[in-house]
């Protein structure tokens, strides 16, 4: 095994993998050899980036550790790391339960992890990364923890009050991304509506998002999980006027009726989340919009599942994805409501609402049939070049295929027309 060679696994969202990518940066500076592959075991020392957030991210985590503890006791790696979201919230128990671990770090611990490899933090190479993705797309991470208070979500709890990155340091962050060749730039935050109120008494993500239009190389800037509460309507009229802005609106309500509004503590009602989204949909033609759903949070009522189905089958959202709730530690719904809804029942209520949205993506892909759009070439997966439109991100959403005897690039665009849809997918050839 190679004592200078480091494996980082990273586990859970796109947040973790940008941290990750940070410490792979100031580890290669510090004359580490460092891989990205949760199957590698040939590195001295492997450093596991943990999710916590549901319990399948937490029993995925889990699951790791114990694979390289196993590793570690076989004589495969030396030194084993665990730092991110789940030992910030189980510090305690994973270093009595496992511990195998040479040590645990929480979140946003760079410096005491670096420390323990011997190396200070280089605050010079604060705003670089070593991108682990395919190169040509990357996420901009604009603000770190969360200071809504929705009943399910631990997120406050684990990451800690919102912290807005200032405009300058960012821009300064995607310059760099787009000289090393990125042309997708997805912004990410537990919640990007809220950007900047902290920092500068006010919502500025339009702002920051006009000096992201000047990097000239940057074709397509993705816009993620934008609370519908407060939303920051100078958007509307920049997303709708700037072809290099995608038409993609990730807005996260949840759920529809009043009554689990309340419950789940939204900063919104039935009303008002009614009124963005046609807003949304009047003022910006051809918008893509996607949201998430909760399915089985305590105190939904039969007849709040059948408003909520109602209301997607009549709203017919692009793009959806719904969870089972999860009964999480160190949340107001944890505290405060009994997790009486059994797991029968949720699971059921998340297969009635995909089961509707699959019909609703069907027919939606079917209208683009003989269409023409900018797609933007991900891989080659088998007899398939992958990629996506505009109004599709990656790894959540759907792709575009393509047959490889067309000889195409990855990371390039091409303008492709649509042959054949499915469900969740679209087939084409370039035009």
């Amino acid at each position: 095994m190679n004592n200078k060679k480091i494996n980082i696994v990273t586990l859970g969202c796109s947040k973790n993998l940008v941290d990750s990518e940070k410490l792979l940066k100031q580890l290669n500076a510090g004359g580490y050899e460092v891989i990205y592959d949760s199957n590698d075991t040939s590195a001295g020392t492997v450093i596991i980036n943990t999710c916590g957030f549901i319990n399948d991210a937490k029993e995925e985590s889990v699951d790791t550790i114990l694979r390289f503890v196993k590793a570690k006791c076989a004589g495969y790696i030396n030194n084993l790391y665990v730092m991110g979201c789940l030992s910030e919230r189980y510090m305690d128990s994973l270093k009595h339960e496992i511990p195998e671990v040479k040590k645990y770090f929480g979140v946003n611990n760079m410096t005491d992890i670096l420390n323990e490899l011997g190396l200070n933090l280089r605050n010079d190479l604060l705003t670089e990364r070593t991108i682990t993705g395919p190169g040509h797309y990357a996420y901009l991470k604009i603000s770190e923890g969360c200071n809504r208070t929705c009943a399910f979500c631990a997120i406050p709890a684990i990451r800690g009050k919102y912290i807005s990155r200032p405009v300058e340091e960012l821009v300064k962050e995607a310059s760099l991304l787009a000289e090393n060749g990125v042309k997708e730039l997805i912004l990410i935050a537990q919640d990007l509506s809220y950007y900047g109120i902290d920092l500068y008494r006010k919502q500025v993500l339009p702002e920051l998002v006009k000096e992201l239009l000047k990097i000239d190389s940057l074709e397509w800037i993705r816009l993620h999980y934008l609370y519908p509460a407060n939303f920051p309507m100078e958007l509307i009229p920049l997303i709708r006027d700037n072809p290099r802005i995608c038409r993609y609106i990730d807005i996260p309500v949840q759920h529809i009726t009043d009554n689990m509004l309340g419950l789940m503590k939204r900063s919104h009602s039935r009303k008002e989340t009614v009124n963005i989204l046609n807003t949304l949909r009047k003022e910006i033609p051809g918008a893509v919009i996607r949201t998430t759903l909760i399915a089985g949070h305590p105190g939904e009522t039969e007849q709040d599942f059948q408003d909520l189905k109602s209301f997607i089958s009549h709203f017919r959202f692009d793009r959806l994805g719904v969870f089972a709730y999860s009964h999480e530690e160190d949340t107001y719904s944890y505290k405060e409501y009994n997790d009486e809804i059994s797991g029968d029942v949720k699971e059921s209520r998340v297969a009635e609402l995909m089961e509707i949205q699959q019909n609703i993506s069907a027919e939606l892909n079917e209208t683009n049939v003989g269409k023409i759009f900018k797609v933007i070439i991900d891989r080659r997966e088998g007899e398939y070049f992958v990629g996506r439109t505009e109004y599709d991100s990656p790894e959540v959403d759907q792709e575009v295929l393509i047959p490889v005897e067309n000889n195409l690039k990855p990371g390039n665009f091409y303008n492709i027309r649509i042959t054949q849809s499915t469900d969740f997918d679209l087939y084409g050839v370039p035009e």
